[in-house]
């Protein structure tokens, strides 16, 4: 009698969720938020609706005062975080309040090494398993350095994701490729966060570039604001980040004396929701021109 070939299901929540999205024929919407912006409630509450709006994965920023890769939009809003409080122990603390709820959306973690070295490294990979964190973005860590944290994270079973961007030369792409694991983060314009918006010609050909080194998902970010532009994306990669656009409407919707205004929650997840509905769309839309 034979028996039936067995696949085996992905290990990882990023895995399961980018072999969904595969299966539905469709690219996913990794969302980015400064976790505890513009206050602890309101940055909860966003949080708590993005599945429901239509985030695929979740990108959660660790506040630090001096993010070298942002832009002004999220430069200020983790200003605003820090001035409400936040700090990496409560970050955790809502990953894992997050977790009682919400079994299968991934949350990345995406930030800078400062705070973690401040927390401890050991601590820190301990206590984000724990909460329930499924990868890792740390913008200030190159492939040189994978002993101070990449190694030990992939360890304790993270996902590492690396940073690609424009320039990333042809000798060094199979080098950080390497060493990446979920998905693979391509920065679509040479520049800070939330500045000049990406170009869907030139992104879809470094995605084929980055595909022949890899079969890992590929998530182009920076400079995607709009629904539309969202889509663009979708039709050439398989996830689109949208930071900065969300930011702003957190900026956009505070009052005089700093603090967030009634509905502020809702009119981000609408955002997100309008962006989402754009990108499940992409495709089919293609295929019927």
């Amino acid at each position: 009698m034979s028996r039936a070939p067995q696949t085996r299901a992905p290990q990882t929540r990023i895995a399961r969720r980018f072999a969904a999205l595969r299966a539905e024929g469709r690219a996913g919407l990794v969302t980015f938020l400064t976790a505890g912006d513009p206050d602890p409630k309101t940055s909860w509450d966003i949080l708590a609706g993005l599945p429901r709006a239509g985030a695929d994965v979740i990108e959660l920023g660790m506040p630090f005062s001096d993010p070298m890769a942002d832009g002004p939009a999220i430069q200020a809003s983790s200003l605003r975080a820090l001035k409400a409080g936040e700090t990496l122990k409560k970050t955790l603390a809502t990953v894992a309040r997050f977790r009682k709820t919400e079994a299968e959306t991934p949350v990345v973690l995406m930030g800078y090494f400062n705070p973690i070295y401040s927390y401890g490294v050991a601590r820190f990979l301990k206590d984000a398993r724990a909460a329930g964190v499924d990868g890792l973005i740390v913008v200030d860590t190159p492939i040189e350095e994978e002993d101070e944290l990449c190694n030990p994270a992939r360890a304790a079973g993270f996902d590492f994701i690396q940073l690609v961007a424009p320039t990333t030369g042809e000798n060094r792409l199979p080098k950080v490729l390497a060493r990446a694991s979920g998905f693979v983060y391509y920065v679509s314009i040479t520049g800070i966060t939330g500045t000049r918006s990406a170009v869907a010609g030139e992104v879809a050909k470094a995605v084929r570039g980055i595909r022949r080194h890899t079969p890992l998902p590929v998530a182009v970010g920076f400079g995607i604001k709009t629904p539309k532009q969202a889509a663009e994306i979708a039709r050439v990669a398989d996830a689109a980040v949208v930071g900065s656009a969300l930011v702003n409407v957190i900026a956009g919707g505070l009052g005089r004396d700093g603090k967030a205004k009634k509905g502020l929650a809702g009119r981000v997840l609408r955002l997100v929701a309008s962006l989402a509905h754009g990108i499940r769309r992409a495709r089919k839309k293609a295929k019927a021109a």
